[in-house]
C-alpha cells in the first residue's frame, strides 16, 4: 500500500456535514481545494464538501499557522507551493474538525451551499503546458493523417508537449466562443478563407497543478518529481480542427487551442489521492525502454492513477425536450504512456523551471475501445462517420447551442470513491456583442 495512505482515507470515516456522507464526488475522504464567493462577499478560499464549502478564511485561527498564512492571499498558488508535510497537516486538521461533531457548533456558520456561491480559478496559472501522453488518441489521429505510420518516431522516446496559453484558463461554465481563424473548405484548395470554425472539438484531458517550483537551470530528477505535484482537475483542450490542420506546420498549435481551456474549479490533492495510485500499464513488448533520466523503480510502482474520466453532450435542443445527455466516451488514466512525474522531469530537464500555479495538461486520453475516444475527432473519424443524437440530430463536431461536460471519479477496491466535480462550457456563436 502506498505509505501516504493514512487515517483520513479510511473509507468508514464520516462527516457531521450530513451530504458528505456517501457523496458521489465529495466525501470527507476527499476535501479538494478551491476559491469560491457567497452572495455579496469577495472570492476566498474554501473547502468543498459533500454540497457545502466551508469558508477556510473563516476558520483560519483553527488551522495549522503555515497553511493559514498562505489562505488570506487572492490565490491558492502559495498553498499549492506548500511542502508536503504542510499540507498533509492542513488536511489532517480538516478531517477531524469535519469528523468530529464537537466542531460543528463551531464550523457551521460558515458553511455555504455550493450551488448558492460562484466559483472561481482557483490559482492564477503563470504558465500552461498541454502534454500527449495519451498514446492510444495519438495512434488513432495519427492513423487518420498517416494510416500506414500512425505514431511518429520519437514518440516513444520522448514526452511530447507545447507550451500552451495560461490567460484564456477559465473554470467549468465560462462560455465557449467558437473562435475565429484561417481554413481551407477542401483540402484541394491551396488558398484558406477567414471564418467561424466549422471542426470545433473537446478534448478529455486530465490537468495537473504543481506545486513547488525549481529555479531556472536546475532540472527535477525524476526520483524528485512526484513532490512537486500538488493535485488535479478536469481539463478541456477545446480544439478548432480546421484552424488546427492549416496552422499546425510547422510549428505546432496555435490559434486552434489558445481561444480556451475550460478546467474544473477544485484541486483535488495529491494526497486526497494516494489510495488510488497504481503501476502504469506495462508497455508493450519490443517498445523501448524510457532514457535513464526518466527511469525510476518508485515511479514504476506508484506513478499512474486509477481515475476515470467521462464525457456526455446535451444540444439546445436536447435541453429544451429535457433529454438527458448522451455519454460520449469512458476514459481512464490509466492509459497514459508517461507518468506525470516523467512529464515534470521532462519539461524541466532543459533547465526550465516551473512555478507554484503552473499547469499541466495530460493530453487527450483515450482508450483501446471505441468506446473510449477522448475526442470528436476520433470518435467519429475526423468527421466521415456522424454520431446521432436521441432528438434525431447528427453531430461530425460541435454545434452553437451544444454544451460538453466531463466529470471525473477515483476508484479503488476499499476505499471510498472520490470525485472532481464537473468541467462543462456551452457553444456560443463567434459573434461578440
Amino acid at each position: 500500500m502506498n505509505p501516504m495512505v493514512d487515517e483520513t482515507h479510511v473509507p468508514s470515516l464520516s462527516s457531521w456535514v450530513a451530504s458528505a456522507n456517501q457523496h458521489a464526488a465529495f466525501p470527507i475522504q476527499n476535501l479538494p481545494l478551491g476559491r469560491f464567493s457567497p452572495a455579496g462577499m469577495q472570492p476566498r478560499a474554501g473547502v468543498a464538501i459533500g454540497n457545502s464549502i466551508l469558508d477556510l478564511l473563516a476558520v483560519r485561527s483553527l488551522l495549522p499557522a503555515r497553511a493559514a498564512a498562505t489562505l488570506s492571499e487572492d490565490y491558492l498558488n502559495s498553498t499549492l507551493a506548500l511542502p508536503a508535510g504542510e499540507r498533509v497537516a492542513l488536511r489532517r486538521c480538516l478531517s477531524s474538525l469535519l469528523s468530529d461533531a464537537r466542531h460543528r457548533p463551531t464550523l457551521e456558520p460558515h458553511l455555504y451551499d455550493m450551488d448558492s456561491c460562484v466559483l472561481h480559478m482557483p490559482a492564477a496559472v503563470g504558465n500552461f503546458t498541454d502534454f500527449y501522453a495519451g498514446i492510444h488518441h495519438a495512434t488513432n489521429v495519427g492513423r487518420l493523417f498517416r494510416p500506414d505510420n500512425p505514431l511518429l518516431p520519437n514518440y516513444k522516446y520522448v514526452p511530447i508537449g507545447y507550451n500552451g496559453r495560461a490567460s484564456s484558463v477559465r473554470t467549468s461554465g465560462a462560455e465557449v466562443f467558437r473562435p475565429l481563424g484561417q481554413r481551407r473548405t477542401s483540402p484541394s484548395l491551396q488558398v484558406p478563407e477567414f471564418g467561424p470554425s466549422r471542426k470545433l472539438d473537446y478534448e478529455v484531458e486530465l490537468g495537473i497543478w504543481v506545486g513547488t517550483g525549481n529555479p531556472l537551470g536546475r532540472p527535477i530528477p525524476i526520483g524528485d518529481a512526484a513532490a512537486h505535484v500538488a493535485g488535479f482537475c478536469l481539463l478541456n483542450d477545446w480544439s478548432a480542427r480546421d484552424l488546427q490542420e492549416w496552422e499546425y506546420q510547422p510549428l505546432g498549435p496555435f490559434l486552434s487551442k489558445s481561444f480556451l481551456t475550460t478546467i474544473s474549479p477544485w484541486i483535488v490533492t495529491v494526497e486526497a489521492l494516494a489510495p488510488f495510485r497504481i503501476p502504469p500499464t506495462p508497455r508493450p513488448a519490443g517498445d523501448p525502454e524510457p532514457l535513464p533520466y526518466l527511469s525510476n523503480v518508485d515511479d514504476q510502482r506508484f506513478g499512474a492513477y486509477s481515475i476515470r474520466l467521462e464525457a456526455t453532450l446535451s444540444s439546445a435542443e436536447m435541453r429544451a425536450g429535457r433529454i438527458s445527455p448522451v455519454k460520449l466516451s469512458t476514459v481512464s488514466t490509466e492509459y497514459m504512456y508517461w507518468t506525470i512525474a516523467q512529464l515534470v522531469t521532462h519539461h524541466t530537464s532543459n533547465g526550465c523551471n516551473l512555478q507554484p500555479g503552473d499547469l499541466l495538461g495530460s493530453g487527450t486520453l483515450s482508450g483501446p475501445h471505441e468506446s473510449q475516444r477522448g475526442s470528436l475527432l476520433e470518435i467519429t473519424g475526423g468527421g466521415k462517420s456522424p454520431i446521432t443524437l436521441p432528438t434525431g440530430e447528427t453531430r461530425t463536431f460541435l454545434e452553437d447551442g451544444d454544451e460538453v461536460t466531463f466529470a471525473g471519479y477515483a476508484t479503488a477496491d476499499g476505499f471510498a470513491t472520490i470525485g472532481f466535480g464537473p468541467c462543462k462550457g456551452i457553444i456560443r456563436t463567434s459573434v461578440r456583442s
